[in-house]
């Protein structure tokens, strides 16, 4: 390391000073310089290559794991994860996953007043449109991330309003409660139940919600999974109102 940096160097410094400033001798460098490439770096420059065709025949997907496995079974090369790892980062490529990479959906505003938490988690509803859960999430896409507001319907697990956009703006939430607003007509009396998102905590949501007379209500402070997912709720049955207990699942109506 130290003589590569000699030699990027060596433009703007003299040789003498650079080896001095390094702890390493003039004679050191210069037979560096001379000196062939190892074995492992000229396996190094062919391995790189393959690494890179491998990569885009996967369609820029593969990460480090599977282009190991690829060279194994399809070339016959037995190279470590931590070397493919090495080129990869040489080369600027990384694959695609689909781990969470820490994307907060829940930004919360300290200064606006909490609204009551009328639901206390009991998700339960004696008929349609009395009760809806809304929550924002993430889609990974090629282009990144497409965030996916929804609002469901507690009674039937209905999604009944949806948006997707490429922030996280208030009009996210704005939208894919027009949507349920404009789809329903709900009755006054409607609760409208999400977490302390600043997007559903705004003065613009706020109006909004309030307009048709429904009624704004944040999950408590620290309270975890206060919103039935959207996929867990299209396998869920509907619980009855007066028992509690798990009904036959909801019909589709007209």
């Amino acid at each position: 390391m130290s003589f590569r940096l000699i030699e990027a160097e060596r433009a703007q410094h003299a040789v003498s000073r650079l080896c001095q400033v390094l702890g390493v001798t003039r004679a050191g460098f210069y037979a560096w310089k001379r000196r062939a490439p190892s074995p492992r770096a000229l396996a190094d420059v062919e391995l790189r290559a393959l690494v890179g065709r491998v990569f885009a025949d996967s369609h820029e997907t593969y990460g480090a794991p599977r282009i190991q496995a690829e060279l194994a079974d399809e070339h016959g090369l037995r190279v470590s994860q931590k070397r493919v790892a090495r080129l990869m980062r040489e080369l600027g490529i990384a694959g695609v996953s689909r781990r969470r990479k820490g994307v907060r959906t829940t930004v919360r505003t300290r200064e606006v007043a909490a609204a009551t938490d009328l639901v206390r988690r009991d998700f339960r509803s004696c008929g349609p449109d009395r009760l809806w859960v809304a929550d924002i999430t993430y889609v990974a896409s090629w282009e990144g991330y497409v965030f996916l507001a929804c609002v469901i319907d507690a009674w039937s697990r209905k999604v009944v309003g949806w948006s997707m956009r490429d922030d996280l703006k208030t009009e996210l939430a704005l939208d894919a409660l027009g949507m349920a607003l404009t789809r329903r007509r709900p009755r006054p009396g409607l609760v409208h139940h999400s977490d302390r998102g600043s997007q559903y905590t705004s003065l613009a949501f706020a109006r909004r919600c309030r307009r048709p007379g429904c009624s704004p209500a944040w999950a408590g402070e620290g309270t975890p999974s206060t919103t039935p997912s959207p996929k867990a709720s299209s396998r869920r049955s509907r619980p009855s109102c007066s028992t509690g207990t798990a009904s036959a699942p909801a019909t589709r109506r007209a």
